[in-house]
């Protein structure tokens, strides 16, 4: 690893030097964890790129300073080569071929440095016939398998938000390639180039279900399987105040904890499918008798595997959520804090977001580049930094 770091970077991953080519969705949340975990990422930005909402409640931006550089132009190109020099890696998210055009693909940075891991974050990788085509977390679900298997029985399938391509698929499998990287890294001095395709890791993480599937464990139908909500004991149920509580009695010493602590009698065996219409009629009535809270509360002392559903505003201030110090309030925001947890060299949130650009002027400094330099990457607008951040 390079020896040339921020000296009050904490973490397991202090000393690591990242690039981030910024981009949304995954590249985000990817390079945010490398920097709550300790490594250097500068997030290079575009001129006019894309900011979701106010800069400084970005939370995805979080743990790392903010450069401008205009790609577009050779000096551009040349100052983000320079960089690489001393990189330990370097993440991007343009559809492929595109970094090659601005002059920064793989081939030319392995020339400046040859321990350099490139990173190459896409929705559906960098061959195959769709890839080049726009895409987003849905699209990428949707060839995998995964979407078609996520809905309630008799309805279209349900997006899951965007957690399984972008972020499950994407983001985690980009962190776990490039941590991979830097170990193998040890052994042989050599970088290399990462393809981290949602479609793949999406694909990966449906690993459980195309085995039982195979082995005709799985039904090929939404609804109908044992944690899709097609099993009573698996699913949510509507309480007394219109909140919901979540049911996961897998087990059957919790089937069995559950239906004695909701107080029924005649309930079918617990994986007799044609018993289960009836059971979920008794599950549906005997939790709505009460309201969610109490039921929480009812089942704080019960392994009947049932939990309240919190929404945005309580999940964070909730009792166990709380107790380990899940959330925090930084820089005027409520968010998570850095996972996963460390015992000798842990995370932490390192800065707070900041808007692009912000920070060009400080980074160029960091990385080596004189002030001459800096004055004239910025007076011929290759690099910019917003005037209220001089």
């Amino acid at each position: 690893m390079n020896t040339v770091m921020s000296v009050d970077r904490t973490g397991p991953l202090a000393g690591v030097r990242v690039l981030e080519l910024a981009g949304i969705g995954p590249i985000q949340l990817g390079c945010m964890l490398l920097a709550d975990l300790g490594a250097e990422v500068v997030r290079i930005e575009r001129p006019g790129g894309h900011v979701y909402g106010p800069p400084e409640r970005d939370v995805a931006h979080r743990s790392r300073p903010s450069i401008v550089i205009n790609l577009q132009t050779a000096a551009g190109a040349e100052t983000v080569l320079r960089m690489a020099e001393t990189a330990d890696v370097l993440i991007e998210a343009f559809r492929p071929g595109v970094a090659e055009r601005l002059g920064v693909g793989p081939q030319v940075c392995a020339r400046r440095n040859g321990a350099l891991i490139y990173a190459r974050m896409t929705g559906w990788g960098q061959q195959g016939p769709l890839a080049a085509r726009a895409g987003h977390d849905i699209t990428y679900l949707a060839v995998t398998g995964a979407l078609s298997s996520i809905g309630r029985a008799g309805q279209q399938p349900v997006p899951p938000l965007n957690l399984v391509a972008d972020f499950g698929g994407g983001a985690m499998f980009l962190v776990v390639g490039v941590l991979a990287a830097l170990l193998e890294r040890e052994r042989s001095g050599r970088g290399q180039v990462i393809d981290a395709a949602m479609i793949d890791g999406a694909s990966y993480l449906m690993s459980m279900v195309y085995s039982g599937y195979a082995s005709g464990l799985w039904r090929n139908e939404r609804g109908a399987n044992l944690v899709d909500g097609g099993a009573p004991f698996y699913d949510t149920y509507e309480c007394a105040d219109g909140k919901y509580v979540a049911v996961g009695a897998m087990e059957p010493q919790f089937f069995e904890q559950l239906v004695t602590a909701l107080g029924l009698a005649g309930v079918p065996a617990q994986h007799d499918r044609a018993g289960w219409p009836a059971m979920r009629r008794m599950f549906e009535a005997a939790f709505r008798s009460r309201a969610r809270d109490d039921w929480a509360e009812l089942f704080a002392g019960v392994d009947g595997c049932v939990a309240p559903v919190l929404d945005l505003s309580e999940a964070p201030a909730g009792a166990h959520l709380a107790a380990r110090g899940t959330f925090t309030e930084a820089f005027g925001v409520i968010q998570p804090e850095p996972a996963p947890r460390m015992s000798r060299t842990p995370g932490r949130i390192q800065s707070g977001p900041t808007e692009p650009g912000a920070d060009s002027i400080h980074v160029l400094r960091t990385w080596g580049f004189d002030r001459a330099d800096i004055d004239r990457l910025i007076a011929d607008g290759v690099v910019r930094q917003p005037e209220s951040s001089h």
